[in-house]
């Protein structure tokens, strides 16, 4: 007897995911995605602790995950007033190494295509070329429209659509993103990795350099008027993304044109040492995107319909914790839901109305905190001027543990949610 239907809006990074805990908790979830197949764009991302612990619940699927496991994150100054190493962290490696997961750094169309690859394995229909438009509620279904004329009706509906959410806006009207005013340039890198950082960039795709194979490092660049982020991807590839601020930018995703990518390959980016400038000199399929948050929503549903990841709480990229966060959101979500429905029958508005209510009191205050810190963060990393890029080096260098993200203490509070090791609340069968 088929389960409860579920529609999904969303064929991303959370809508797989989201699937496959409802299909193992015995919901009936199918999957609709406005593209018309998977989209190659978008270059990397950091999955940590925080979302391995909730991809880990998925029988089988963390071990196919292609990826660099980080075991160290290094900070630099290429200032040429103030250069060197500012701050050393083990924290990745240390994490790994206590059973904590740590940071496994992944191409995000490798990575996507593996998600999708699990769902459907799965029995989950994803179905591309379905763009949500409109949806109307009865009592106990919610009956959805899509661009192309098509129709369907399920017991409730979940927007896991990213940060230009349609099921955001039929939700709650338009309201545009938010431009942090910080660009982003992303690559991928070959040593044998991938181009792309969390910022707002330009970025692309190298072979690793020497001087970055011999541990699997995440390093941050810091210049005048920039940051660079570069990780490795896999065994011989390394991603990166550089972050100015500049004039607007769309977040379009969209490989930049052979004489621009030229430019910036020879610009002055590919005189950064500590291996940035290799990184850049080899440089493909380099995309320039601008970085976007949106204001904060005071609520995430409305009666039979939920937001969750980037179509409710979508951030810049400066703490990695996008998709992680989104992890989180379905963690919580789907134990509210075994809680309150635990056999999964199609619930009543007011059984799905408490459910919702708890999972946005759970998760907004603790998303919004998290957007407003990347967004300092970004303002922290990428200062103009020499005087002020040798203060933000100080203050890397003299207060890593309130300061830098990715070490200390602030980077262990980020990372001890949704729960305790060996202390899910959600079991999933194989």
């Amino acid at each position: 007897m088929p389960g409860t239907k579920v529609i999904i809006a969303g064929a991303g990074i959370a809508g797989p995911v989201l699937a496959m805990f409802l299909k193992a908790k015995g919901y009936d979830p199918v999957i609709y995605e406005r593209t018309e197949h998977p989209t190659i764009h978008g270059l990397s991302l950091a999955l940590q602790t925080n979302g391995l612990r909730v991809l880990s619940l998925i029988p089988g699927l963390v071990d196919k995950i292609v990826g660099g496991r980080i075991q160290q994150i290094v900070q630099y100054s290429t200032l040429l007033e103030d250069p060197g190493e500012l701050t050393r962290s083990d924290a990745p490696g240390r994490l790994a190494a206590e059973g904590k997961f740590g940071m496994l750094c992944v191409r995000r169309a490798v990575f996507h295509r593996t998600l999708l690859e699990h769902a459907e394995a799965s029995g989950i229909p994803i179905v591309f070329g379905h763009q949500l438009v409109s949806f109307v509620e009865t009592a106990d279904r919610v009956a959805v429209s899509f661009a192309n004329g098509k129709t369907d009706a399920a017991s409730f509906l979940v927007g896991c659509d990213g940060l230009h959410s349609n099921t955001r806006e039929c939700l709650f009207g338009k309201h545009e993103p938010a431009f942090t005013g910080l660009v982003q340039v992303d690559y991928l890198f070959s040593t044998g990795g991938v181009g792309l950082i969390v910022m707002a960039q330009t970025g692309g795709l190298s072979e690793t350099p020497d001087e970055l194979k011999t541990l699997p490092t995440a390093i941050n660049l810091y210049g005048n008027g920039a940051h660079m982020i570069a990780y490795p991807v896999n065994d011989h590839q390394t991603s990166w993304a550089v972050t100015t601020q500049e004039p607007e930018a769309k977040e379009t995703w969209r490989a930049m044109e052979g004489e621009a990518q030229e430019d910036f390959k020879h610009g002055p980016f590919s005189q950064w040492s500590f291996g940035g400038g290799k990184l850049v000199a080899a440089g493909t399929n380099i995309v320039k995107y601008g970085l976007y948050d949106r204001p904060e929503l005071q609520s995430w549903y409305k009666g039979r319909v939920v937001l969750l990841g980037d179509a409710a709480h979508p951030t810049s990229p400066h703490l990695g914790q996008g998709a992680n966060q989104a992890f989180e959101d379905i963690y919580h979500l789907v134990r509210l839901l075994s809680k309150y429905n635990p056999d999964a029958a199609s619930p009543p508005t007011e059984l799905l109305s408490k459910v919702f209510s708890e999972y946005e009191s759970l998760r907004i205050e603790r998303t919004s905190a998290l957007v407003k810190r990347a967004r300092k963060q970004g303002e922290i990393r990428v200062v103009n001027g020499v005087e002020e890029s040798k203060k933000r080096n100080n203050i890397l260098r003299e207060e890593t543990g309130q300061r830098d993200a990715f070490s200390g203490p602030a980077y262990d509070e980020i990372l001890k949610f949704p729960f305790e090791i060996g202390h899910s609340e959600v079991a999933l069968s194989s």
